[in-house]
């Protein structure tokens, strides 16, 4: 058996359920949030808060990212072709790219009209009102945040996970909006776009770690500890006499992974085959995620 040219693979079922849960996840997601940027906006409108417009504006880019995510979990359905040889899954951290953008446009929008109030001077009407739509901001937010954590953990979508923490960070600064409103009643109207751009602040920092995780998962980065679990995993076997090298990446939500190893010399083609297999079953209870192993054997040498 030539050195380094005998490979197999072991795949998974394409989990085509994953993606349908994470879909109904995103539609539902995108209601909560549509329904709950429609009512502060037009509190906002009223009432002339800077920071409740500076928290609609930012709720209506999250409700605007569930649209990439949505047309990203309907492509990761796609099987595999002859040019898209590892199927549509990176279409979910384009994705996540795109939502980036969009998280960014909605930090540009509220610091202009925070940064125009604060100068030009604006009086909050309705504070009652502004303080109520603060905590429909708040609940709506924390509803998605839920939804999407927990469906993400159960698919193994770090794009989706990822969305649902800044959901509820947003709550966080729905909730900063009662401090303008409270401002505005007491007698200090300057309170609400201070406020204001306190959000902007906080929404330029889920930019920067945002944009952080979806380069790591564009630049093939994976979690510390998954390389380590590959390796005991690998080690474990008795067949495996060295593992000599390791590489993993996420695909979307599917982790892929590569196990080059030495073996002893005299094992067959068909002993090679069921130690991949077992490989790659005691490795999915190590890494639920993981759909596909390639484990490259190199015949040992002394």
């Amino acid at each position: 058996m030539p050195a380094g040219r005998t490979v197999r693979h072991h795949h998974a079922p394409v989990d085509h359920g994953a993606s349908a849960e994470g879909i109904r996840a995103v539609k539902l997601s995108l209601a909560v949030l549509a329904l709950t940027a429609a009512f502060q906006l037009a509190v906002a409108l009223l009432s002339g808060s800077a920071a409740l417009l500076a928290d609609t504006a930012h709720n209506f880019g999250d409700a605007l990212t569930a649209l990439p995510l949505w047309l990203a979990f309907a492509l990761s359905r796609r099987a595999a072709s002859r040019s898209y040889t590892y199927g549509y899954g990176r279409a979910e951290d384009l994705a996540g790219a795109a939502i980036v953008g969009v998280i960014l446009l909605s930090a540009a929008v509220s610091g202009y009209e925070s940064a125009t109030k604060l100068l030009e001077g604006s009086g909050v009407r309705g504070t009652g009102w502004v303080a109520l739509a603060a905590v429909t901001g708040f609940a709506g937010n924390e509803l998605v945040a839920r939804l999407r954590i927990s469906t993400g953990r159960r698919i193994g979508s770090a794009a989706l996970i990822a969305d649902g923490q800044h959901a509820r960070t947003d709550g966080l600064t729905s909730l900063a909006v009662l401090a303008g409103a409270a401002g505005a009643w007491l007698g200090y109207p300057a309170v609400d776009p201070v406020v204001g751009l306190g959000i902007t602040a906080v929404i330029l920092l889920i930019v920067r770690d945002s944009a952080r995780t979806v380069w790591r998962r564009l630049m093939d980065a994976v979690e510390p500890g998954t390389v380590e679990a590959l390796e005991e995993v690998a080690s474990g076997m008795p067949e495996i006499l060295q593992v000599e090298e390791v590489r993993a990446r996420w695909i979307g939500h599917s982790l892929h992974a590569e196990v080059r190893a030495r073996v002893p010399p005299e094992l067959s083609a068909e002993r090679i085959g069921e130690l991949s297999e077992r490989l790659a079953t005691a490795a999915r209870k190590r890494l639920p995620r993981l759909e596909r192993v390639l484990l490259e054997p190199v015949p040992h040498t002394v």
